[in-house]
């Protein structure tokens, strides 16, 4: 255990940087949880989650702890033993932003003391710990890294609803600037986590993040692209990934879907294909490849509603259609680029009439134009046609089922007369 005079920081109280907060409170560190977002910051302190794995009782019971702060002023983190950043790196314009890594950077600069960690879970390209945050550290505190204070990188693996291979049972990859960083890294991780994979530089450690999601990246583009060929060949693409995953050696299943989303897939390749165009002057093909593919996804489902709605003589325009599930992934309210946003920018520009289903979206980030609903009889009687986006264990796809409503269901949940599967 941890004792209650060692100091922890968790930048950023998210998807990825709440799960650390709450486990390192639970193992006996005194956490301080920061977060620029006021409105975070106001849940947290009232004992209310808007992170499906971490449970209101989880958030009360660090609070009777008296070691979890919630804070937004970065004043309360002075005289900390360890900070870790796992604050958001966004895509703008195509190309990486790493400002609240440099805004975090500087702010624990200011308060950062000699025989201090610093480690970084954001995901980033090659380099980004050692070519920028430790510069950013080291101008901030006049503190030299290596000899005054330590530095490193694990790349976060949350994975938000998995309820097998949760923070604490997924192996932690962990990396130092230097072998003594190194060490504080990873008997950090190695109280919150039952097992760390220790590499030699934090290079390897950003790579590792990288070839992970462009991995699936990848192979969801490969099947994705299946999909529309076996739709038009008339070929079950469903039952033949099914088929070739009774093989036990050779093949890893992936299925097709309307897009892909959250931060993992549809951002972090890009963050490879731009250090390597940007080191080398070269093209990382197979990840503009999937980019191209996963992007397009969205397009296919509208071309797909189309054709279902011509069916029944009518357009696009003036229909009412039902989006079931708009977040990511099943079982999260997770709608960080999520293809279903994409999806509703092309059907309000057709002139559709939008209405949707999903609980677990936090209000304040419900998409604009488009009308929550519940999943009933009488919005079933409303719509023209539905689409099943994300399948949540808690929606009853019963009432669709049963119903004559023309349904494209892009998850292969479902079997009715009037459903087609992407």
């Amino acid at each position: 255990m941890a004792t209650e005079q060692e100091k922890v920081v968790i930048v950023g109280q998210g998807y990825v940087g709440l799960p650390v907060a709450i486990r390192a409170n639970e193992v006996g560190y005194n956490v301080i949880g920061v977060d620029v977002d006021k409105r975070r910051i106001d849940d947290l302190q009232a004992g209310r989650s808007y992170v499906d794995d971490i449970s209101n009782s989880s958030l009360e019971a660090a609070a009777r702890s008296g070691r979890y702060l919630p804070t937004a002023d970065y004043a309360d983190i002075a005289g900390f033993d360890l900070a870790v950043i796992t604050v958001p790196t966004p895509l703008s314009e195509s190309l990486p932003d790493l400002s609240y890594i440099e805004e975090s950077a500087r702010s624990l600069a200011l308060h950062l003391k000699p025989g201090a960690t610093v480690i970084l879970e954001s995901t980033t390209y090659p380099g980004t710990t050692e070519e920028l945050l430790v510069p950013i550290l080291e101008a901030g505190s006049g503190l030299k890294a290596g000899r005054d204070f330590y530095a490193g990188y694990s790349p976060e693996r949350i994975d938000p609803g998995n309820k097998t291979w949760g923070f604490v049972e997924t192996p932690k990859v962990v990396s130092g600037i230097d072998a003594a960083s190194l060490k504080k890294v990873q008997q950090f991780y190695g109280r919150l986590v039952n097992q760390t994979v220790a590499v030699s530089s934090p290079k390897e450690a950003e790579l590792t993040k990288l070839l992970e999601n462009t991995f699936r990246h990848v192979n969801i583009a490969l099947v994705n692209e299946l999909a529309i060929y076996a739709h038009q060949l008339g070929v079950n693409i469903w039952e033949a990934i099914d088929a070739a995953s009774t093989k036990p050696f050779g093949f890893m299943k992936f299925t097709p879907g309307p897009g892909v989303g959250g931060h993992c897939l549809p951002v972090d390749p890009s963050y490879l294909s731009w250090q390597v165009r940007r080191k080398l002057g070269q093209n990382f093909r197979f990840v503009e490849l999937a980019n191209d593919i996963n992007d397009h996804m969205p397009d296919y489902v509208v071309q797909r509603l189309m054709l279902m709605l011509n069916k029944k003589q009518r357009s696009i325009s003036g229909s009412t259609i039902l989006l079931v599930g708009l977040a990511y992934k099943k079982n999260t309210g997770d709608i960080r680029e999520s293809p279903s946003l994409r999806l509703i920018e092309l059907l309000l520009d057709a002139g559709a009439t939008l209405i949707a289903v999903d609980d677990h979206i936090e209000s304040h980030r419900w998409p604009a134009g488009v009308r929550q609903v519940v999943l009933d009889e009488a919005t079933i009687a409303a719509a023209d046609i539905a689409v099943l986006l994300t399948d949540h264990d808690d929606l009853d796809l019963s009432v669709l089922a049963s119903s004559a409503l023309p349904l494209l269901d892009t998850k292969n949940k479902m079997r009715a007369e009037q459903v087609e599967r992407l």
